[in-house]
């Protein structure tokens, strides 16, 4: 269980009870309600846009969200399930700090990006998405770019550095996630999964769902992320059910029993009219069809994330077992590694403040670009 808790890599952690969650952003005075209204994107980056790619099929069309105009550029890959939105907060507090640009890409089938096989989720390919939108925003004179993943996204960041699709690559950050333990961690992941509600009655209830359930332990950042996390159902097939497991506005959805009781039937239909009249929302990826892509994004990382010749740096959160390959190499002073305590596994949302701190003094330290003035480290 110990394990499971500290090594879901392809979503957040599982659930938590409400209450534990360390984050400040969390707590609230007696008697005050938390606000769970969605924030929007414009209120972290500066710009959006839609970037066109050419492939051996057509065209593809990657979301990006995007501030600065100089400085070295910090391209951010976010982790399985989510989207670039969940590097809004991070994205306002690392552009205070250091001179530079940001790009968070919404990856293939995540987010608001619109690709011609959405089905393709091999580190092959993801990495090959990112060098070209790399070359589709900048040209043959691309400017200095440090990759940063965080999950699924580090690990595809590892790839794209390691096959050289950014020529003009500045250093390599990847946040929580070791090929052992993420490899270790795969036999529970479907599980998981399968144990998180299946809809929400709306945005706002998926918000508080994963504030309180432990998957985004900062509720700033629930606000802005979760709309990249999940969208408005079309129509549904099924007739939901509202269960009060988590919260009222969550909706699981429940086979029909044999013999159920003419009480039970009258009310799920109350239930199903009630819940119409609201929007729906589900999980924007069915990550449990992913799986046949897990291992090829986490076998052999370790070797190729030290194969790697930029600046490299490794945030984890808690304490985490490094498998020997990283162990040697750290031993050996290929990779500066920090551990971020009292995180969950998304790191960069449950502590925007303190990712940007080391990455920040690492970019300064390694000469990448300056403090911005007046800021007090």
């Amino acid at each position: 269980m110990e394990k499971q808790l500290h090594l879901n890599l392809l979503a957040s952690r599982p659930p938590v009870p409400a209450g534990l969650q360390s984050s400040s952003k969390t707590k609230m005075g007696p008697g005050r309600r938390r606000d769970f209204t969605p924030l929007s994107w414009s209120q972290y980056f500066e710009t959006m846009e839609d970037v066109e790619v050419e492939n051996e099929n057509g065209k593809d069309i990657f979301r990006v969200y995007c501030s600065g105009a100089h400085g070295p550029v910090l391209l951010l890959l976010h982790g399985g399930g989510h989207s670039a939105l969940s590097w809004a907060v991070f994205t306002a507090v690392i552009y205070s700090r250091i001179n530079c640009r940001v790009v968070a890409v919404d990856l293939r089938a995540h987010g608001d990006s619109k690709v011609r096989n959405s089905e393709d989720l091999s580190a092959d390919t993801m990495a090959k998405d990112i060098g070209k939108v790399a070359e589709a925003l900048y040209g043959d004179n691309p400017p200095p770019i440090m990759v940063i993943g965080h999950s699924m996204g580090g690990a595809i960041a590892v790839h794209t550095a390691a096959a050289n699709h950014i020529p003009s690559l500045l250093g390599l950050c990847v946040i929580d996630v070791v090929e052992g333990t993420a490899m270790d961690a795969l036999n529970s992941m479907q599980n998981f999964l399968r144990s998180r509600p299946k809809m929400f009655k709306s945005l706002e209830n998926a918000i508080e769902w994963s504030v309180k359930s432990g998957q985004i332990r900062n509720i700033e950042s629930a606000r802005v992320s979760m709309g990249g996390q999940v969208k408005k159902c079309e129509e549904s097939t099924r007739s939901p059910v509202v269960s009060t497991s988590i919260g009222e506005g969550i909706i699981e959805e429940e086979e029909d029993e044999v013999g159920e009781e003419e009480s039970n039937k009258k009310r799920m239909k109350e239930d199903d009219q009630e819940t119409k009249k609201e929007s729906i929302f589900t999980w924007r990826v069915d990550l449990t069809k992913t799986e046949k892509y897990w291992e090829g994004w986490f076998k052999g990382l370790s070797a190729l994330f030290l194969t790697c010749s930029v600046p490299k740096l490794l945030l984890l959160a808690g304490v985490d077992r490094l498998d020997k390959d990283l162990t040697i190499g750290q031993m050996q002073g290929k990779f500066q590694m920090q551990v971020l305590p009292q995180c969950g596994h998304a790191v960069h949302e449950d502590a925007p403040e303190k990712v940007a701190d080391a990455l920040a003094a690492f970019m300064v330290r390694h000469k990448f670009t300056d403090f911005k003035e007046g800021y007090m480290c």
